[in-house]
């Protein structure tokens, strides 16, 4: 058998990251509900590698990523988490195509913070202040300047200054002011940031929170683990919380987990995506606004779904 292969040049030219967000809000809207969605598998390999195997279905698509994360590449110069997405259809199951795994984790990491972004952020935010600067740094970076293309300015802090400014000058090729924490002192541009992304595999909290203002999203999605965190709980507690799931977030996400068994949240406290995104609630506008993401199934198949719909079938010839 032999079916089209997506590649990371056929998504980022054919499909944006606003199509994936629009593609994300109509699933929540009116077909999926991650708390149905099926739990993620994560298998242990030797010297702290994993695979996970990650499938779905909604009503017109069936699905499953499969990769792998491996913390040694980074010394290598190769990503840290590296796959491939088999997308079938609903009706007959029949393998349609298999998509890069790698740049679909990054677009719809991206849109589905998005999603909480385009409701926290008004019309001009002002600063960006990044943590990381691998691929989910870049992409978040870009789909924010997508959607709310004033944003101006970009401070990217990370632990090897040589990859920061190049994260730097990267990003002043797409329009952004961008200088890097060995400028800016990243405690201090965390308290003047309208956004701020987390995108490390940091064990520790990254920052002191106590300078973040009220108003402030924090888009935390560079963990999975449940003993691993990028926030301390005084933000935690402090905050509007947007999870993907409430028990997905109790299981895997370590910001959520270690700041709930410090007594900082309960998982009653925890919003849903889904039903901020329906109106069912709401945001304390006087509060930080946190939204931890660990990445769930049920987004991978939706974003598939919407790559192999707008990749002509010409270009894959």
């Amino acid at each position: 058998m032999s079916f089209p292969h997506i590649t990371t040049q056929h998504i980022r030219k054919h499909v944006t990251y606003q199509n994936a967000i629009d593609a994300l809000r109509e699933a929540l809207l009116a077909d999926v509900d991650p708390a149905e969605d099926f739990d993620r598998k994560i298998l242990g390999l030797p010297d702290g590698k994993q695979l996970l195997f990650m499938p779905s279905q909604s009503s017109r698509w069936v699905g499953s990523k499969l990769i792998s994360v491996n913390p040694n590449n980074t010394a290598r110069n190769k990503s840290r988490v590296q796959g491939l997405y088999l997308l079938m259809d609903a009706d007959t199951t029949t393998p349609q195509v298999v998509i890069d795994g790698n740049e679909l984790t990054s677009i719809r990491a991206a849109a589905v913070s998005m999603l909480v972004a385009d409701i926290v952020l008004g019309r001009d935010p002002g600063e960006l202040l990044v943590y990381g600067y691998g691929a989910q740094a870049r992409s978040h970076t870009l789909a924010l300047k997508e959607i709310r293309p004033r944003m101006g300015r970009l401070i990217v802090h990370g632990r090897r200054p040589e990859r920061a400014e190049m994260f730097a000058a990267n990003a002043s090729e797409h329009g952004w002011f961008a200088r890097t924490g060995c400028a800016v002192d990243p405690d201090v541009a965390a308290g003047q940031s309208d956004v701020i992304v987390t995108a490390t595999g940091a064990s520790e909290p990254l920052f002191d929170s106590e300078a973040v203002r009220p108003g402030t999203l924090v888009l935390a999605i560079g963990s999975h683990n449940h003993d691993q965190r990028e926030l301390d709980s005084k933000l935690i507690a402090r905050s509007n919380v947007v999870v993907e799931d409430v028990n997905t977030a109790m299981r895997e996400a370590g910001d959520i987990v270690l700041a709930a068994k410090e007594g900082a949240i309960t998982a009653e406290e925890l919003i849903p995506l889904r039903d901020l995104i329906r109106g069912e609630r709401k945001l304390d506008s006087s509060k930080p606004t946190v939204f931890k993401s660990v990445g769930m199934s049920w987004e991978d198949l939706v974003v598939a779904g919407e790559i192999y719909e707008r990749v002509p079938t010409a270009a894959l010839r």
